[in-house]
C-alpha cells in the first residue's frame, strides 16, 4: 500500500481531493450519499444542545460520515487534534467539551475548508483551536502532544494509511485515544490504477 501510486499519482488523488472537498466548503448539498448539514449532524446522533447552539452557516458544511464523540469523553484540559476538519464542526465541538484549559488543532488538506472553519470558530467566539494545512501522512507536531486524536470521513481518503496511522500513533500520549468514524470499501476497487487515482475521492 505505501508505494503504491507514484508521486504523480498521488498528487492528482490529493488535487481531486482539494477540488471536491473546495466546492463543499461552498455548498455540500447532493454531493455525498449522505445527509450533510444539519440534517448529517441529526442523522448522527450528535447530542442535540449542541447542534440547536450552531447557527446554521456553521452547520451548513458539515460532511462528516459518523460521530466520534460516541466512543469515548472528551475531558476538560486535554490537547485534541482533529485529523481532516473540514469546515471545523468536530473541533469546535471538541474545544467547547475541552473547555478554556484545553486545546484543539485542525488539520486539512484544503484551504478552502480551513478558511471555513476559522471563520466558523470566530462566529462562535471559539478561541482555544488553532487551523492549519497539513497531511495526514505528515503531521507537523511533536511526540506525544496529543491526548485524543479525531478523525471523521478522512482516513478513507489517506493514500498512505500506514504511514498516517503511524504518524498518529506518535502523536498521541501514553494512554491517549484514537477516535475515528470512517467509511468502509464493500465492493472492488478498480483494476487500473488511472481509473482508482481518477475514482479516489468519488
Amino acid at each position: 500500500m505505501e508505494n503504491e501510486f507514484t508521486p504523480q499519482e498521488k498528487l492528482r488523488i490529493e488535487e481531486n481531493i482539494q477540488q471536491k472537498y473546495a466546492r463543499a466548503a461552498v455548498n455540500p448539498e447532493g454531493m455525498f450519499p449522505y445527509p450533510t448539514g444539519r440534517a448529517g449532524l441529526e442523522a448522527l446522533h450528535y447530542d442535540l444542545q449542541t447542534i440547536q447552539a450552531l447557527p446554521e452557516k456553521v452547520a451548513a458544511p458539515y460532511v462528516g460520515v459518523g460521530n466520534p464523540f460516541t466512543l469515548g469523553p472528551i475531558h476538560p484540559g486535554e490537547a485534541i487534534l482533529d485529523i481532516g476538519c473540514g469546515a471545523g464542526v468536530d473541533t469546535i465541538i471538541a474545544a467547547r467539551l475541552t473547555g478554556p484549559a484545553g486545546t484543539v488543532t485542525g488539520i486539512d488538506l484544503t484551504p478552502e475548508m480551513l478558511s471555513r472553519a476559522r471563520e466558523n470558530a470566530r462566529l462562535l467566539g471559539v478561541d482555544n483551536v488553532t487551523f492549519q494545512e497539513s497531511s495526514a501522512e505528515q503531521l507537523p507536531f511533536p511526540d506525544n502532544r496529543f491526548d485524543v486524536v479525531i478523525s471523521n470521513g478522512v482516513l478513507n481518503l489517506v493514500v498512505d494509511k500506514p504511514r498516517a496511522l503511524r504518524e498518529i500513533h506518535r502523536l498521541l500520549k501514553p494512554g491517549g485515544r484514537f477516535m475515528v468514524a470512517d467509511e468502509v470499501l464493500v465492493g472492488e476497487l478498480p483494476k487500473e490504477t488511472k481509473a482508482r487515482v481518477e475514482s479516489w475521492a468519488k
